[in-house]
C-alpha cells in the first residue's frame, strides 16, 4: 500500500511548515535521497502536470513542503518500482480521492496485487517492454535511438539496466532541443574512453587468480566514476559554470 513516508529527504521538508522554496532550494532538499535528480526534470515533472508550484508576480516557482514531499514520492515510485509517469499520476489522483492505493513491492518475495504495472527490471537486464515502460519513452523514440548508436541490446538479448538512465538522459536532453544525431559525438567519447579504461584493467581481468579478477572488477569501476567525473569537470570549465 502506497503511505506517506517517515522518513528520508521527503519527511525532512514537511517539518519547515509554510515555507515556500525556490526550485534550486527544493533540489538540495531531494538530492540527499535522489542525487540525479536536476532542475529539468523537476521542471519536466511540472510540465507534466504532476506537481503545481506556487509563482510570484515575476514567474518564479515557489514550493511548498507538501510539493516537495509529492515529487520525493513521484521519484522514489520511479527508482524503486519503475512505474510510468501515467501510472504515478493514476497513484497520486487516486490517494488524494482518499482511495486506498497498492503497488508492486520491490523485493521478489512481493505479493500479488490488483494493479497490473511493469515489473522491475534486474539488476543486470530489462527487456524492451521494461525498458519503454521505465524510462518512459514510446517505441519510436526507442527505434530512433537505436539507429543512431545510443541505446543497443545485448548480444543474448535484452539490454543492459543501465540502458534505462541512459534513456532517461537522452529523453531529457530532448526536451532542450538535442536530437539522437547530436549526441552522437558523447556516444564516441564514452566509447573510447570505456576503451581506456579496458586497456588499464584488462591484463588483470584475464589473470588465473579470481582475487586478482575480482580486484579488476573493482579498479574498473572506480575508474569509470572518476573519468564521469573528470568530464563533469571538463564540461563545466568550458562553459564557465559550476555545476555544483
Amino acid at each position: 500500500m502506497l503511505r506517506t513516508p517517515t522518513g528520508g529527504a521527503g519527511s525532512g521538508t514537511a517539518s519547515s511548515a509554510g515555507r515556500l522554496m525556490s526550485i534550486g532550494a527544493v533540489l538540495a532538499q531531494l538530492r540527499d535521497e535522489f542525487p540525479e535528480v536536476t532542475i529539468s526534470k523537476i521542471r519536466f515533472l511540472e510540465a507534466e502536470g504532476l506537481v503545481e508550484p506556487q509563482r510570484t508576480p515575476s514567474g518564479y516557482r515557489k514550493f511548498r513542503p507538501e510539493d516537495v514531499e509529492r515529487l520525493a514520492r513521484i521519484l522514489r515510485l520511479q527508482r524503486d518500482h519503475y512505474l510510468p509517469l501515467k501510472v504515478i499520476r493514476e497513484q497520486l489522483d487516486a490517494l488524494a480521492r482518499g482511495e486506498q492505493v497498492r503497488i508492486p513491492a520491490p523485493s521478489p518475495q512481493a505479493e500479488p496485487v490488483a494493479t497490473v504495472v511493469p515489473e522491475r527490471p534486474t539488476a543486470t537486464r530489462v527487456g524492451r517492454a521494461e525498458l519503454l515502460a521505465a524510462a518512459d519513452v514510446d517505441e519510436e523514440q526507442l527505434v530512433e535511438w537505436e539507429s543512431y548508436g545510443l541505446i543497443a541490446p545485448v548480444a543474448e538479448g535484452g539490454y543492459e539496466a543501465e540502458a534505462v538512465s541512459v534513456a532517461r538522459l537522452v529523453a531529457d536532453l530532448g526536451r532542450f532541443g538535442l536530437e539522437p544525431r547530436h549526441l552522437r559525438a558523447m556516444k564516441a567519447a564514452a566509447d573510447r574512453e570505456a576503451g581506456l579504461v579496458e586497456q588499464v584493467v584488462a591484463p588483470q581481468r584475464r589473470h588465473r587468480n579470481p582475487q586478482t579478477r575480482a580486484h579488476a572488477e573493482s579498479t574498473m569501476r572506480e575508474l569509470a566514476g572518476l573519468t564521469v567525473r573528470l568530464h563533469e569537470a571538463l564540461v563545466g570549465t568550458a562553459l564557465g559554470v559550476r555545476l555544483h
